[in-house]
């Protein structure tokens, strides 16, 4: 494998910990309501927010470093690992936030790393 890989493994980590932290940013701000009001409300938390703005942060990293991957990577190699994030996510929202992680989202994770292991392998 590719000592280049590396970009890949850090733009799956950084866009996992961006979802996380707006996650945890947008659980301190509150719920989004279709009231003009409450929107402008949720907006300003929001971007005063310091998970918020890390997350926004972290993911405009990751986006850079994403480019470092393609510049080095076929788009239909390096794209698909980005589903791993996914994974990433949901495994922190179980163990660590808490959340319900039912049967048909275990199937869809364990497709997820399946199909990443054999695009690896490609």
């Amino acid at each position: 494998m590719s000592k280049y890989f590396v970009f890949i493994i850090v733009t799956v980590v950084l866009n996992a910990a961006s979802q996380l932290l707006m996650k945890s940013g947008m659980s301190q701000v509150g719920q989004a309501e279709f009231s003009a009001s409450r929107l402008v409300n949720l907006l300003m938390g929001a971007v005063t927010n310091p998970f918020i703005v890390l997350g926004l942060v972290t993911m405009t990293i990751s986006m850079g470093t994403h480019l470092m991957s393609l510049s080095r990577f076929d788009v239909s190699f390096a794209f698909p690992f980005l589903s791993i994030a996914y994974v990433i996510v949901a495994a922190w929202g179980h163990f660590v936030m808490g959340e319900t992680v039912n049967l048909t989202r275990m199937i869809g994770i364990g497709t997820i790393i399946l199909g990443t292991v054999i695009l690896a392998r490609s």
